[in-house]
């Protein structure tokens, strides 16, 4: 009983070796194809926001209560135009309080002036009331000042993109009611990492996709590159500009590729069909039932291709998506595939 149950033993480990060995002699089945000719774009990516040319920051020099909102976010507004008003009952009849005083001291200054032709007066009275004219014309004109400031006005010609505080509302010092952006086209404000920086230049082509519109794509053109990167993000700051007619809106996020170079009818072949060893290049070629190692100079890479400099032809037959362990004493059966 022992012999048969160790013959049995024997059998399953002999049938499972005959096994794995059968397979061993099965020709690996390998997806393969050949490389297209097409364009062959090398860009920098880069991620910003759409800002406008230049956006001012309108805010009360002067404490208040906001009295009226005299304009709306999207408004188009004039050089000095009225955008708000805070409450000013109290400096108003300050300033009228000192207008009286102003003109009581220019008719004193007026009367003792003609009096001092006749000689009824000093010379020192007519000073004195020289210089109480002078303090109140001053006084007055301090008042008037901050009187105007009550008035918030558009320091140039844009749009109120964005509008904060309600009326009723006590606005402080310097705190922001109005954002106006100039009437120039927005541009771009992107970040680019540092070593990318040497590659890039005032004028370079950039194509740009937003969220906001699937499927479009837009072009820009590299305007400035600020001097000074961020140590902390390690980026530099590029601004592109976009045309007049742009559809991005103010506020938008953006992905930007900036071009940097582009060929046309470049050999390509998937990324997948490219294999790394170390710093060298190669691809597997099929040679009738086995495959050879061929090393290749490649260009431009992309996440779905790659430029092929030297190394291979157009007619070529290469796998696309090779085993880690392929080798060139296996043997293949190949299965044609779109590259």
């Amino acid at each position: 009983m022992r012999n048969w149950r160790r013959w049995a033993v024997l059998l399953v480990i002999l049938g499972a070796a005959g096994y794995a060995f059968w397979l061993r002699l099965q020709p690996l089945e390998l997806a393969v194809a050949t490389a297209t000719r097409g364009p062959a774009i090398d860009a920098v990516y880069a991620t910003g926001i759409v800002e406008p040319s230049l956006e001012v920051r309108i805010a009360p020099r002067v404490a208040g209560r906001l009295r009226a909102l005299l304009v709306d976010e999207g408004a188009e507004v004039r050089v000095g135009e009225p955008l708000a008003r805070l409450e000013d009952a109290d400096l108003r009849a300050a300033t009228a309080e000192l207008e009286s005083r102003a003109a009581y001291a220019k008719s004193q200054f007026e009367r003792l002036s003609e009096l001092r032709q006749s000689g009824l007066i000093s010379l020192d009275a007519l000073e004195r009331a020289r210089a109480d004219l002078e303090a109140a014309q001053a006084a007055l004109s301090r008042s008037r000042e901050q009187l105007a400031f009550m008035t918030l006005r558009a320091p140039m010609a844009g749009v109120v993109i964005r509008r904060d505080g309600e009326i009723g509302d006590l606005i402080p010092v310097n705190q922001v009611l109005f954002y106006l952006a100039s009437l120039d086209p927005p541009r771009i404000n992107a970040d680019v990492d540092e070593e990318d920086l040497p590659r890039l230049q005032v004028g370079q082509r950039a194509l740009i996709r937003a969220d906001a519109f699937p499927g479009e794509l837009f072009e820009g053109e590299v305007a400035e590159i600020t001097p000074r990167g961020d140590p902390i993000s390690r980026s530099y700051r590029v601004r592109i500009s976009l045309s007049a007619d742009t559809p991005l809106v103010i506020g938008m996020t953006a992905d930007v590729n900036i071009i940097i170079a582009e060929r046309n009818e470049v050999l390509l072949i998937p990324t997948s069909a490219l294999q790394v060893d170390g710093t060298d290049n190669f691809v597997w070629l099929l040679e009738g039932e086995r495959v050879v190692r061929r090393a290749v100079s490649v260009g431009v890479r992309s996440p779905e291709r790659v430029e092929i400099m030297e190394g291979l032809r157009d007619t070529d037959v290469f796998a696309i998506r090779p085993p880690d362990d392929l080798n060139e004493s296996v043997t293949v059966r190949a299965t044609v595939a779109s590259p």
